[in-house]
């Protein structure tokens, strides 16, 4: 009997299926932040091997004094590990605010970790094409809360004018500037959620999606456009309208 034409074709595209993504492990993502904090801070090693030997090395002395080394041993391998793995957290997670700290838009980057009850634009409601001054915003339960990065001396002026700016537009909505960085009065980096998570509330969930609404009309920051090169400022060709 003749083989069908058919049989072929479907043949050889059962051979060429793609292979399978190979699902990431747990410990793929351990390895890939231990690598990213050694790159950044490369005392850690030190710190988790520390911490690892330090804990077990309590659970032997335990096991010896209590006359149950086994025991002991069996109980200090895991704490040990557990130990290690929370400082390769603590350490990888001030590794990753190291590695943006001063970068624009550095603080909507921190501010991304908060899961619920915040919405943050995208991009900048002001930006100073000269000095990349820049003010974030965010809304939440303290009601409109304006992120300013940069250096102190300009940051008082950039966040007054723009929370006057919002306050236009939403007059009775608390309006609250923070100020990003290391100099005094302001907030640095790794402790940027934390502030912001223990402002108190001011305002319920309905009156959110109002404050977001209102806030459609200031919208966000344009790009500059380069000098020369402002269509507001063209002038107009009289003697090519005049067909000269």
């Amino acid at each position: 009997m003749a083989r069908k034409k058919d049989d072929a074709p479907a043949r050889s595209q059962a051979t060429t299926t793609t292979p399978k993504v190979k699902k990431r492990r747990w410990y793929h993502q351990v390895w890939d932040a231990y690598t990213m904090t050694v790159s950044q801070d490369p005392a850690v090693r030190w710190w988790i091997l520390g911490t690892f030997a330090g804990v077990l090395a309590v659970a032997v002395v335990l096991g010896l004094v209590l006359d149950s080394l086994v025991f002991w041993i069996i109980l200090g391998l895991p704490t040990a590990v557990l130990g290690a793995m929370f400082v390769l957290a603590r350490r990888a997670e001030r590794a990753a605010y190291a590695r943006i700290e001063g970068q624009p838009g550095a603080s909507l980057a921190a501010l991304g970790t908060i899961r619920r009850g915040w919405t943050f634009d995208q991009e900048p409601v002001f930006i100073d094409p000269r000095t990349h001054d820049a003010v974030f915003r965010g809304v939440g339960r303290p009601g409109v809360v304006l992120f300013v990065e940069a250096p102190a001396s300009r940051a008082q002026r950039v966040g007054d004018n723009e929370r006057k700016r919002t306050a236009r537009v939403l007059p009775n909505v608390p309006v609250t500037v923070v100020q990003i960085g290391r100099e005094a009065g302001q907030v640095p980096l790794p402790k940027l959620v934390r502030h912001v998570t223990r402002l108190k509330p001011a305002i319920n969930k309905h009156e959110i999606s109002v404050v977001l609404k209102r806030l459609q009309a200031l919208g966000t920051a344009r790009l500059p456009i380069p000098k020369g090169v402002d269509p507001l400022r063209m002038r107009v060709d009289r003697k090519g309208m005049r067909g000269r």
